[in-house]
């Protein structure tokens, strides 16, 4: 299938970014949200996003305004219907992403392939929910994905072999790398990424070290870019719960019960970087830990 125009549910920090990525490469982009405030500032991010780019000479300036040409906004979820591929982007909760196929389904083409950028959630399952399982699959991006490299490809048990290679063609235009990963909780990145977050959390807890010694120590000791504690406030404390209930729910393994610390967290609305506070109070100057 020759795929030219993307439909994409969702202005926030991944809907944007695939919209972004989506334009730069030719794609003719509809962006959805509930708000129009979202939406506006979601087009601004992107402009600030690319001209970036544009300065440091990885895009044109010329490249940089048929990009946002090509992105329209919309409040209403019908005007995706005549999209050949949708890419979910909403909050990382099932019954938000199977409303939205539900109301999408009767305004889409036969041919429309569906997919969600879920971290974690069963495939199959939303696809189970729709009236085309064979042409659904997950389409994961990484965060950031203007920077970040690596798009997981998850099959659901009826996803089609025409529809997969679709969706590839997609990742190599955008000139990503395409990891392909079976339809079981949280998939590969986060299957492995996740836990490390919620372990360090658990060290947090316990009294092992503080938030600033245990980032400290995993990225001069392991090499890492960010330690856990900061990538989960950059992921969204909220996120980060949501994957690890799945992982406990799903592999029904103690050893992704997650910690209770998280989930106080995540009670009181210090989600991370979006809320200003997580694991770090960022409302200064300078990111202070919070324990």
């Amino acid at each position: 299938m020759d795929i030219q125009k993307i439909g994409i549910v969702g202005a926030g920090q991944m809907g944007n970014g695939i919209a972004h990525v989506c334009a730069l490469a030719g794609y003719d982009v509809v962006m959805n949200d509930v708000s129009q405030d979202s939406l506006d500032k979601a087009m601004a991010l992107i402009d600030r996003n690319i001209e970036r780019q544009v300065s440091r000479g990885k895009v044109s300036a010329e490249d940089k305004a048929a990009a946002l040409g090509r992105i329209s906004t919309t409040l209403r979820l019908t005007e995706l219907g005549s999209s050949d591929l949708i890419i979910e982007a909403a909050t990382e909760r099932e019954t938000v992403k199977q409303a939205i196929f539900e109301d999408l389904l009767p305004h889409l083409k036969p041919e429309t392939i569906l997919t969600s950028n879920t971290s974690s959630i069963s495939i199959t399952r939303l696809a189970s929910r729709t009236d085309r399982p064979e042409k659904f699959m997950g389409f994961h991006f990484m965060n950031p994905v203007p920077v970040m490299q690596l798009v997981e490809l998850i099959r659901g048990i009826a996803t089609d072999e025409e529809t997969f290679a679709a969706c590839k063609a997609v990742v190599d235009k955008l000139g990503k790398t395409a990891a392909t990963a079976e339809d079981f909780p949280a998939f590969i990145v986060n299957r492995i990424l996740m836990p490390m977050i919620n372990e360090a959390v658990y060290t947090l807890y316990e009294g092992v070290g503080n938030v600033k010694s245990i980032d400290e120590s995993m990225k001069l000791g392991a090499n890492h870019p960010m330690g856990p504690l900061e990538l989960a406030d950059f992921i969204g404390l909220d996120t980060c719960l949501a994957i690890m209930n799945v992982l406990h729910d799903g592999l029904a393994d103690t050893k992704y019960r997650p910690c209770p610390l998280l989930t106080k967290y995540v009670e009181a609305g210090w989600l991370g970087r979006k809320t200003q506070r997580g694991f770090y109070d960022y409302r200064g100057e300078v990111p202070v830990p919070t324990r």
